[in-house]
């Protein structure tokens, strides 16, 4: 109920450019996770009693999914008159822990040869009960650059966001060729990183963390319902568990439940907040 990466800049332009159709019709998505942590799960400085490593041990699934889902699920107004309807997982192999503790540890240390559940790269297959497909990619056990793989696409162009963010749309520049997202900047930024984006400077992860914290706060001052509420969280972090039951079934469909029991038909999507 509290996923930052929803209240970043450029995710929350791409809501904004989705509420008015500069994208048309939502056909795809794809999100992720994929941040270099295996000196972070390896080293016992690093976190108190090793919590992330024993996920690498123990599971193989999709184990931190919002981050990337939670701003695709809101243009994709889960839960607010569409639902995920089922996932396929599947997994690759295991080895950038052994590698990296044999490396730096030595070839005898705790971790250079336990038999690690979670493959390195988790790719996790949505279809929407509105017909949309969601690709989710879990990799923190590989040796790269950050990133969320942020893209949304629909039947008028598409936005991504990394490594820089870019924007096609039919008709509004040249044909076949990405535009930088600035250009659409002023246009499509999004009131509420607007009004707070001074406030929020220097906070952490590039203000976001301020925003998040903020209209959590002021919803319940003022009693309003918050942007994310539990049926978000039940139905983004089910995905976790779902991507397990699936890639241990051999990547076999997975239904997605109803958090919701149904409301989800009825529920208004997310407006785009002001302040």
């Amino acid at each position: 109920m509290m996923e930052n990466c929803c209240y970043d800049r450029v995710e929350l332009m791409v809501l904004n450019m989705v509420r008015k159709g500069l994208l048309g019709e939502l056909l795809h998505a794809k999100c992720g996770y994929l941040h270099d942590l295996r000196k972070l799960k390896l080293d016992p400085n690093q976190y108190h009693g090793m919590w992330r490593i024993k996920h690498s041990v123990e599971r193989d699934g999709d184990v931190y999914p919002t981050h990337g889902l939670g701003p695709v699920a809101q243009c994709m107004n889960i839960n607010r008159g569409n639902q995920f309807d089922h996932l396929v997982s599947m997994s690759s192999n295991s080895r950038g822990l052994n590698l990296y503790a044999r490396e730096h540890y030595g070839p005898d240390s705790q971790y250079a040869n336990v038999d690690f559940a979670l493959g390195d790269v988790v790719t996790t297959l949505i279809r929407t009960k509105a017909g949309q497909t969601i690709l989710i990619t879990h990799d923190t056990n590989s040796p790269r650059a950050y990133s969320r793989d942020f893209m949304v696409q629909g039947t008028k162009g598409l936005v991504q966001k990394y490594p820089t963010p870019k924007i096609y749309i039919e008709g509004r520049g040249e044909a076949h060729q990405w535009q930088e997202l600035e250009v659409f900047g002023q246009e499509f930024e999004h009131p509420l990183w607007t009004s707070m984006e001074e406030k929020s400077r220097g906070a952490g992860h590039g203000g976001m963390d301020y925003i998040e914290d903020y209209r959590l706060i002021e919803c319940l001052r003022n009693g309003e319902p918050t942007d994310m509420d539990v049926y978000d969280a039940a139905a983004w972090s089910a995905v976790s568990g779902l991507s397990e039951t699936s890639i241990a079934g051999g990547s076999k469909p997975v239904d997605c439940p109803d958090f919701t029991r149904g409301k989800w038909k009825t529920r208004a999507p997310l407006g785009i907040i002001a302040s």
